[in-house]
């Protein structure tokens, strides 16, 4: 019973804040604060969940500026969680596809994120190229999941590229996001979720001279040493749960 009433809440949360963010957006069309005011909408919704988010940012981010926020991707969950922390002047990249998801996807494209075909590797490029201009032109920093796809339990998957040439390219730093291992740790019939763990890590300033695929592969080993890290902290504040 449980788990029905939180099902019918999300999908009724997810319908109005869609329709109060299309009208948000249509007041004031790809505006750079747009993302981060609906993702404030959609983190508080962990409460729901049965869920504490607990979120550890690195005082260099005080004054970091436009950077790339690189975060792991585990599940749909994710959508009420890592927006708690999607700051100001941020939009994210996504699939092309997205668009077409009835009120989210036009929410996703009037409010600024970056839309991209994966399937073309040219038009991908060309796409990373926009965002590099955009964070240079108009102070934007970018969130993307570096992943590719979501995880479902098989550990921090290999990275691809694309975030790292995007920072490279517009100059600006990589901002780990860790979110602790979620997969099977929220069952919507148990009131009490436990805590959920979200690091933001200190920026990290690219060298040039180092290859993108050198600097994922660098990022890739930080995170998954944090994120172990944090399923440690996890077993011990969440191990009485069944």
């Amino acid at each position: 019973m449980l788990a029905l009433l939180r099902i019918l809440a999300m999908a009724m949360f997810i319908v109005f804040s869609c329709l109060f963010g299309i009208v948000l957006c249509l007041i004031k069309p790809f505006h750079s604060n747009n993302v981060h005011i609906v993702s404030s909408w959609f983190g508080k919704m962990a409460k729901l969940l049965g869920v504490k988010v607990v979120v550890n940012r690195a005082t260099e981010l005080q004054t970091v500026g436009p950077a790339i926020y690189v975060a792991n991707h585990q599940n749909n969950y994710d959508l009420f969680t890592l927006p708690a922390v999607v700051p100001e002047n941020t939009v994210s990249m996504g699939k092309k596809s997205l668009k077409w998801i009835p009120f989210f996807g036009q929410l996703y494209w009037l409010s600024g994120n970056i839309l991209i075909d994966r399937g073309n590797r040219n038009k991908a490029m060309g796409t990373l190229g926009k965002a590099a201009s955009k964070i240079k032109q108009q102070g934007l920093s970018v969130w993307m999941f570096p992943e590719g796809t979501r995880s479902y339990g098989r550990g921090l998957l290999p990275f691809k590229t694309g975030a790292f040439h995007t920072a490279l390219n517009a100059d600006v730093p990589v901002v780990p996001v860790c979110m602790n291992s979620t997969h099977k740790a929220i069952k919507l019939n148990r009131w009490d979720n436990g805590t959920i763990y979200i690091d933001m890590l200190a920026p990290m300033y690219l060298d040039s001279q180092v290859s993108a695929r050198d600097h994922a592969a660098a990022v890739h080993q930080l995170m998954a040493a944090r994120i172990a890290e944090l399923d440690a902290k996890v077993r011990e504040t969440n191990g009485k749960l069944a």
